[in-house]
């Protein structure tokens, strides 16, 4: 039941914080908004202070937005000056775009709180294995030396490493390294070779031929900290996603790797049962993850909405009504292709 209790708040809540910054961002412009509801479907619970209706729907994943005017409607009871169709383009833009804002600032928000409570791990730069015939062992390098500089650049941790070696291009490095309380000096020279990256392809790129020895050491950060990690954490996790992106077209990563509801919901279930911690920093993951979704250009995401909002505003009159159709339409039929083929990737998974 707490796994079971956990997708849905996680879940529900992601979707529903979506909607809420099109809620707020509609508010803040003053566009009408006719109904707010928590959850999809049958209405349980109704409340209208004023022009809006607050729902409380049947089923708890997420929650709409229905704006005054969204569609050009002639018998919307609001006047005009509130449709969000009569809105000039940047205005509407601002709204949908308010949506996946609101998914990164959720990210943000839960990040910067974990960093401010948990600190952080870093892999400190100590070598643990020196391949052979390499320039680190041309260099006498040897396991638990830890590199303390590189050019006269400290380096704290093993990140600071491999951006040095990488960035090199190539040339001699002179190396500060520790070893066993001595300070001892030395030239290596990178060799170029093929490295594997994340997503198993591999590119070119200097290399010394060390690996880390995983040593960890934990770090805490003061608040202000936490609040700048917590941005770099959303920028590098966004840059992951776009490179995992463009990876599945290319093809590297092969479709079958594509993961849906389901997988998701037993990441969630899995997490929630190893604590807290780990099933909100989930939380923050997917909330990135379903804000850059959510910005991809195709019609029917936010993304395609603002394409279309961007083209009106350079050529001063929104796409012809027909052609946004047949855009909204392939945007469906692509976005159902891929839920199909994630939904059977998650079952093909639990087959023997």
């Amino acid at each position: 039941m707490t796994g079971i209790l956990a997708v849905v708040l996680v879940l529900g809540g992601l979707i529903f914080f979506h909607e809420l910054g099109h809620f707020l961002g509609a508010r803040f412009l003053g566009i009408g908004v006719h109904i707010f509801s928590l959850g999809f479907g049958p209405k349980l619970v109704a409340w209208k202070p004023g022009t809006t209706e607050y729902r409380l729907s049947l089923i708890p994943l997420g929650g709409y937005v229905q704006l005054a005017g969204e569609k050009e409607e002639n018998d919307d009871p609001l006047p005009e000056s509130f449709h969000f169709a009569l809105r000039p383009p940047w205005q509407r833009m601002l709204v949908v775009l308010a949506g996946p804002l609101s998914n990164f600032l959720l990210a943000w928000v839960i990040f910067w709180g974990l960093l401010a409570t948990q600190g952080v791990e870093e892999l400190l730069p100590v070598i643990g294995h020196v391949a052979e015939d390499s320039p680190a062992a041309a260099a006498g390098l040897a396991p638990q030396d830890r590199v303390v500089a590189i050019d006269g650049h400290a380096i704290r941790i093993w990140d600071d490493l491999v951006t040095a070696i990488e960035g090199s291009q190539g040339r001699p490095l002179r190396l500060a390294i520790e070893r066993q309380g001595t300070l001892l000096e030395t030239i290596a020279t990178p060799r170029i070779q093929e490295k594997r990256t994340l997503f198993g392809d591999t590119r070119p790129a200097p290399m010394l031929g060390v690996s880390p020895a995983a040593v960890l050491q934990h770090r805490p950060l003061t608040v202000a900290e936490a609040a700048w990690e917590g941005v770099l954490h959303i920028g590098r996790v966004t840059g992951l996603m776009l490179q995992g992106i463009i990876k599945l077209i290319e093809r590297v990563i092969p479709w079958t790797d594509v993961g849906g509801v389901i997988l998701i919901s037993e990441l969630i279930h899995r997490e929630a049962q190893s604590g807290i911690v780990q099933l909100l920093a989930l939380t923050a993951l997917i909330s990135v993850n379903l804000g850059v979704l959510n910005l991809l250009p195709i019609p029917v995401l936010d993304g395609g909405h603002i394409l279309f909002y961007l083209v009106e505003t350079i050529f001063g009159r929104p796409l012809p009504q027909r052609v946004q159709e047949i855009a909204l339409r392939l945007g469906m039929t692509l976005l159902l292709t891929l839920m199909i083929l994630a939904t059977i990737n998650d079952i093909l998974r639990h087959l023997p």
